[in-house]
């Protein structure tokens, strides 16, 4: 695997797992009862962005070192996938 290729299976896998990782620990401001006028009541109270990308950068780290370690053992082959288009 290139360094380019984990690059962007890395980048995928933070994306994908970031909605999964969003809700953890949120508070809305329904709950908290201090609703901004002019914002749903369902609208996080603190988002915690930081937070949140640090530990989704975590769990995509996880997932990431678990398929190229079944990537190095030889249980995934990346190099047999047809492209379309191309005969």
């Amino acid at each position: 695997m290139t360094f380019t290729f984990g690059l962007a299976i890395y980048f995928v896998i933070w994306w994908i797992t970031l909605f999964a990782v969003l809700p953890f620990g949120l508070r809305t401001q329904d709950e908290e009862k201090e609703i901004v006028p002019g914002t749903p009541e369902s609208a996080p109270h603190k988002p915690r962005l930081l937070r949140t990308f640090l530990l989704n950068s975590l769990v995509a780290g996880v997932v990431f070192a678990v398929l190229w370690a079944a990537y190095e053992a030889k249980l995934l082959d990346f190099s047999h996938q047809p492209i379309p288009g191309i005969e």
